[in-house]
């Protein structure tokens, strides 16, 4: 059964990543028609809910490693399964970034210096924000979205409206959070475009694991704190 879980986990966070970065390196700036920073949001989002739907029920659809780490510290998720459920992350959004690569050079104006979905800060955000803003605004996105998903299963929350809540949540946290950072809150989701881009790109992932990984466990903590009963496991569903 634990096989399939981290199945479901590769799976799950291959579906976000092409999705989300793809949205991105193809769709994003297509001429006239492209779907800009709206769209790439409401992608990265939709990629969360379909697969919640899909995926819940078996692996309780963590799709990053600080949703899986929050959860364990807000007391909703075994630690011994941390390490496996994170690995299986990180291997789908390598496989879907390769995927995406092998994509989108078909195209003869593609460009991987364009940074390839990569997050970055300094001189790679794309609004060109310093070091300390881009560390902040990840540890508090990320915070509020584990804040958010503990919430949304909870066993009183309304049943079925989880990955609603949950995905929407990250279409916000894009909207927002795009032009400083380029949106991580995902060390999966940064990691796989990053070995693609390589130079800078892996040069700055330390900051796209460490932010998230501090403002998952925040989360975890204060939701916690908040509302301590129930403290269902999510492992193999949404809501316990």
């Amino acid at each position: 059964m634990n096989g399939k879980k981290y199945a479901a986990e590769l799976i799950g966070t291959f579906w976000l990543t092409f999705a989300g970065c793809g949205s991105a390196v193809i769709a994003a700036a297509f001429p006239e028609v492209g779907i800009g920073l709206v769209g790439v949001s409401f992608a990265f989002g939709l990629s969360v809910v379909t697969m919640a739907y899909a995926i819940g029920h078996v692996s309780g659809c963590h799709l990053n490693p600080a949703v899986t780490v929050g959860l364990a510290a807000g007391g909703r998720f075994p630690s011994g399964q941390i390490l496996p459920y994170i690995v299986a992350q990180v291997v789908g959004a390598v496989l879907a970034a390769a995927l995406l690569y092998a994509i989108a050079r078909g195209a003869a104006s593609f460009d991987l210096a364009k940074g390839f979905a990569s997050n970055g800060y300094d001189d790679h955000s794309p609004g060109k924000y310093n070091m300390m803003a881009c560390f902040i605004m990840e540890v508090v996105m990320t915070m509020m979205f584990l804040f958010i998903i503990m919430g949304a299963t909870h066993g009183k929350a309304p049943a079925g409206f989880a990955p609603l809540a949950i995905g929407l949540a990250l279409v916000m946290i894009h909207l927002v959070s795009i032009p400083v950072t380029n949106t991580s809150v995902n060390p999966a989701r940064s990691t796989g475009p990053a070995l693609f881009v390589g130079g800078w790109a892996l040069q700055q992932l330390w900051m796209f694991w460490i932010a998230p990984l501090v403002g998952g466990v925040l989360g975890g903590v204060i939701y916690r704190w908040l509302s301590e009963e129930p403290t269902g496991v999510i492992e193999g569903k949404l809501a316990t």
